[in-house]
């Protein structure tokens, strides 16, 4: 099997696991437990949260633990929507954003929040006057992805922040899922921000939302302190502990793994780039872990049954998307409906091998002449 579907998931590393089985044998106590053990585990999650914070650079009470970052999409935005909307209900966002994102959006839209969509330029960036010309005196939340899960577009964070300086009453969050581990986030741009450990080889079923200590937003689970009134829930001091080991090592070797998958990226560029029939949708300024592509003629669905066939396992869109749509990341920068049915994303890792990359080009040579009867 060849695996190029990291943006997906990544293979847990071992120093996480070990880490995950280590502190659930040795803490049994609730860390909300007043008695001995309760006490260990509340040192233990302490620990974790302080050193968590040091490699993000905001504060401990700035981290919400949740189950994914879907949740800590679903919490930011609804929880900034519900506790602005004395002062308004206007949203602006992307037409780049995960499910998690753009599915919240729609649930706010039919309770009476009004979502406006900005213009992205060719390589899929929010263009900065078409989001000035939305920005209103109500607007009380912009919603972006770092980077692109399809396209690997790397969004103007800075750039943004800067306009929205002009409006204290708007808040900014940022699906930084695809961008953690892979390259700096500077946290301090944002008023809340959202992760999992799983995209950088941590553990399915953990995430991290990190919000202002200044901002209030209203809880979507309720029960219960946990470790903070946002988030109600026994602590989970395992899979808090797993996350804390996989954002040290994916923070480590951030750099070495980024010029390696950029050989990766660059070499099937260059494969890629000898068919016609092939168009490259992501820009050459995107993250190196995505590639995205269409091949002409030829649905994104079809060719990856094809390649799975043989063994290779890419995505037609994110993995949390529906595949009878045409990606609309791809057509909003192509504009071209054939073009979005017919995309498809290939995601690399450091794991990735140049003999990957030599027996997938052979195997898309193979997939390509046999779509094409």
């Amino acid at each position: 099997m060849i695996y190029l579907d990291y943006s997906a998931n990544t293979p847990t590393d071992k120093c996480v696991l070990e880490r995950f089985c280590t502190v659930t044998q040795q803490y049994t106590g609730n860390a909300n437990s007043r008695h001995q053990a309760g006490l260990e585990s509340l040192a233990l999650q302490n620990q974790i949260s302080s050193h968590i914070a040091a490699m993000l650079n905001v504060s401990p009470d700035e981290i919400i633990y949740t189950s994914g970052a879907s949740e800590s999409n679903n919490l930011a935005i609804k929880g900034i929507a519900r506790t602005q909307r004395h002062i308004g209900k206007h949203i602006i966002t992307t037409p780049l954003e995960h499910p998690s994102v753009s599915a919240v959006l729609t649930n706010l839209q039919e309770q009476g929040y009004e979502i406006d969509v900005v213009k992205i330029d060719s390589e899929g960036k929010v263009d900065m006057e078409s989001f000035s010309s939305l920005l209103r005196n109500d607007t009380v939340l912009v919603t972006v992805c770092s980077v692109d899960s399809e396209l690997g577009t790397v969004q103007p964070v800075q750039q943004i922040r800067g306009i929205l300086n002009d409006f204290p009453n708007c808040r900014l969050h940022l699906d930084a899922t695809q961008a953690v581990g892979k390259i700096p986030v500077d946290f301090t741009l944002v008023d809340t921000a959202s992760f999992a450990p799983h995209k950088f080889y941590g553990l399915v079923g953990s995430g991290i939302l990190i919000k202002k200590k200044s901002l209030i937003i209203e809880p979507i689970i309720h029960g219960g302190s946990g470790t903070t009134i946002y988030r109600s829930g026994t602590p989970t001091l395992a899979l808090n502990a797993a996350a804390e080991t996989a954002l040290s090592e994916a923070l480590k070797n951030r750099q070495l793994h980024y010029e390696q998958v950029r050989k990766f990226n660059d070499s099937l560029r260059e494969k890629l780039c000898q068919y016609p029939e092939v168009t490259i949708n992501s820009p050459t300024n995107a993250v190196p872990h995505i590639l995205n592509l269409s091949v002409d003629g030829i649905r994104g669905t079809a060719f990856r049954q094809k390649l799975s066939e043989y063994g290779v396992c890419v995505s037609v869109k994110s993995a949390c998307s529906a595949d009878n749509l045409p990606s609309r990341a791809v057509f909003a920068v192509s504009k071209s409906r054939k073009q979005a049915l017919s995309s498809w994303r290939i995601s690399l890792s450091h794991l990735t091998t140049e003999q990957e990359i030599t027996e997938f080009a052979a195997i898309f040579d193979q997939c390509l002449k046999e779509l094409k009867q």
